[in-house]
């Protein structure tokens, strides 16, 4: 039986993927900043533990991975799923606004990651899966602040996964497209108090198509938290792992997009080493 612990799990992929590691036999501890959600979505069960986490408290963070280690044992899986979108242009994203959302999509996940990561190096195991977005690998007008965090999130877990492998740990960052959640709505998304007129044919549109694509998202989330089973279930696992076709589609054009505009700036781009032999 393997430990999970998600942050998050209350709603959304942190609740689905909940439900999975309960049917494949697992113990999951579920973290919410109320708990009593967790336990009101999957009642009272010997191997679920609902534990208070306001990942931007690390206090909490710590506490909550004591009591899942007293619980349980240890901890196999840690999955840093909360987080929220910040709608707005770069522009209009205020100091407070910008720095609200990197304490939790950011300095959050680290938190929980510095409290986890001592038991799972005593363990000799674990993997740690990083929660990113479609906009972690490609940033969208509308978007900047929020992809910002997810670009974020994507370069610690390259970095994670290098240090930790010599230990026996994984890490993995996930980057799902659009999927049909609450992620559009109010609750799971905020949207910039400042509105700016010159950015309304750009900035502007994203807000309608974010308000006409809520609820028609082509990605179905039962089926990403089936790709969590599958992932966790790899000898190997990638580094990164994106999920849904318009997060594939987005990876190729960007590469593709990349590499046209190296090719095209190379002779500048190789100009400023030193001459060979200086």
């Amino acid at each position: 039986m393997r430990v999970w612990f998600i942050t998050g799990a209350s709603r959304g992929f942190g609740a689905l993927i909940t439900e999975q590691a309960l049917a494949a036999g697992d113990a999951v501890v579920a973290t919410a900043r109320d708990p009593s959600t967790v336990t009101a979505r999957f009642g009272s069960l010997p191997r679920l533990l609902a534990a208070k986490l306001d990942v931007t408290d690390e206090v909490q963070a710590q506490a909550a991975v004591e009591q899942a280690v007293k619980t349980f044992g240890r901890i196999d899986i840690l999955v840093n799923n909360a987080g929220y979108g910040l709608l707005g242009g770069v522009e209009e994203a205020s100091g407070a606004e910008v720095e609200r959302l990197f304490a939790t999509n950011v300095f959050g996940l680290l938190a929980v990651t510095r409290a986890v990561l001592p038991h799972m190096r005593r363990q000799r195991a674990g993997h740690i899966i990083n929660l990113s977005s479609i906009g972690g690998y490609q940033s969208f007008i509308g978007w900047g602040p929020y992809c910002a965090t997810k670009f974020a999130v994507e370069g610690l877990t390259e970095a994670l996964a290098l240090e930790v492998a010599p230990l026996g740990i994984h890490a993995t960052v996930v980057e799902p497209g659009f999927f049909r959640t609450d992620f559009l709505d109010d609750q799971s998304l905020s949207r910039t108090k400042a509105q700016i007129e010159d950015y309304h044919a750009t900035v502007g549109g994203m807000r309608d198509f974010a308000a006409g694509a809520n609820h028609a998202q082509p990605g179905d989330p039962a089926r990403l938290a089936q790709a969590f089973i599958a992932l966790v279930n790899t000898p190997q696992p990638p580094v990164r792992l994106p999920l849904g076709s318009d997060t594939v589609a987005a990876i190729e054009k960007k590469n593709a997009f990349v590499a046209g505009e190296l090719a095209q700036w190379r002779e500048v781009a190789l100009s400023t080493d030193f001459p060979a032999g200086a």
